[in-house]
């Protein structure tokens, strides 16, 4: 079997918790702290696999198994030989289990013991997934990290529904464990298992599911449940409570954050891992992340100035195109613009959190965290 996933954690900053570590697997070697782009259904919207290797300088992209496992379905996507092999993607891949789905598509599923039925928001066929199942699906897609089936509770919720909810979670991360455990993968690389820390915004429950999980000893955790409408300081605090807990020796994924400012808030306080559709969306609607500020590339004062999106990054794209030349694909609804957008949008976070692991090493994350935060609140 090819390389097994192993986490060396190189450096800890002594003032704030932040890491830098490096993350190994059988498709090759991520530095973290990282940033993994969002391929939903396989593909980072608007953005050519070559751009997301050579422009955006991606080392893990992620893909979703509730909507991979509807289109393009596991007969195409084993036939392909896996995601890899159906995408093209040679560097590695993590797969979120559909758990997110779960709390997102709450108006059509139904959660039992059992595991959740599901209406396909494509043609309202009914679909259940359960803890052996999710693993099954995970096995054909072939992501290098799968995660655990679990229910992400809404927020706010009652502390029954968050308690309830949670040892629903760790019920079904047993079997989710055990059918992973029973099974091989399918395309001759390592697959690693990431259970997923719930429990709200209550510190009892959070500490409770950490120090549960911090016993299984898998290759990695993650932390879920968070960046669905509590308040920022509210996730800081889970976050920093679960960071104390998990084993330093492994990697922590937070799931679904965030904002520029989440992400560094968040590496100070220990994660190592983040993932969030954000940088794209936003990109769509012409909001862009510079290192000076957003910048909302529609408005009339962008009309002509002729400076590039930002030539503090680097990349094609952020150095190449004007912002003039950019509005204006965006008022002439050309399909260009939000493909410009979105490649400067990934080029920013791949840039940050690249720069937050150099800071570290050099010391001075702090003091440019607290710069970086202040910069990233601002609109130009």
């Amino acid at each position: 079997m090819p390389q097994e996933l192993t986490f060396a954690l190189h450096y800890t900053d002594p003032a704030t918790g932040a890491r830098v570590g490096e993350l190994t697997t059988s498709h090759g070697v991520i530095q973290t702290p990282i940033f993994m782009p969002v391929g939903t259904v396989g593909t980072v919207k608007g953005v050519h696999q070559r751009e997301l290797h050579d422009d955006v300088q991606a080392q893990i992209i992620l893909g979703n198994t509730y909507h991979l496992y509807l289109r393009p379905g596991l007969d195409v996507l084993r036939a392909a030989g896996g995601l890899h092999g159906f995408n093209g993607w040679t560097k590695p891949i993590l797969t979120d289990s559909g758990g997110y789905q779960v709390f997102s598509l709450a108006n059509s599923r139904k959660i039992t013991e059992e595991g959740c039925t599901f209406s396909s928001h494509i043609d309202g066929s009914k679909h259940r997934f359960t803890p052996e199942n999710v693993m099954d699906t995970q096995r054909v897609i072939g992501a290098d990290i799968v995660m655990a089936f679990d229910e992400c509770p809404p927020w706010p919720c009652t502390p029954k529904y968050a308690a309830d909810s949670l040892a629903l979670t760790e019920r079904w991360l047993d079997r989710c464990i055990a059918r992973f455990d029973a099974t091989e993968p399918l395309y001759g690389h390592y697959q690693s298992l990431f259970p997923i820390v719930q429990g709200s915004t209550d510190p009892v429950l959070r500490k409770r599911a950490a120090e549960h999980i911090a016993g299984l000893g898998r290759a990695g955790n993650a932390i879920g449940g968070l960046s669905v409408g509590e308040p920022a300081e509210a996730m800081y605090e889970m976050t920093a409570l679960v960071c104390e807990i998990l084993p330093q020796n492994k990697p922590r994924y937070l799931m679904g954050v965030g904002t520029p400012a989440n992400i560094l808030e968040s590496i100070a306080r220990g994660v190592d891992m983040f993932d969030c559709v954000l940088p794209t969306r936003n990109a769509r609607h012409g909001i862009l992340y510079t290192t000076k500020g957003v910048v909302n590339i529609t408005n009339a004062k962008w009309k002509a100035d002729f400076s590039p999106l930002d030539a503090g990054l680097g990349g094609y794209a952020s150095t190449f195109y004007s912002k003039a030349y950019v509005r204006h694909l965006f008022h002439s609804t050309e399909l260009l613009g939000p493909q410009i957008a979105s490649i400067h949008n990934l080029t920013f976070y791949l840039w940050l959190v690249g720069e937050a692991r150099r800071r570290v090493l050099e010391g001075s994350f702090r003091e440019w965290k607290d710069e970086m935060v202040a910069k990233l609140m601002r609109r130009l």
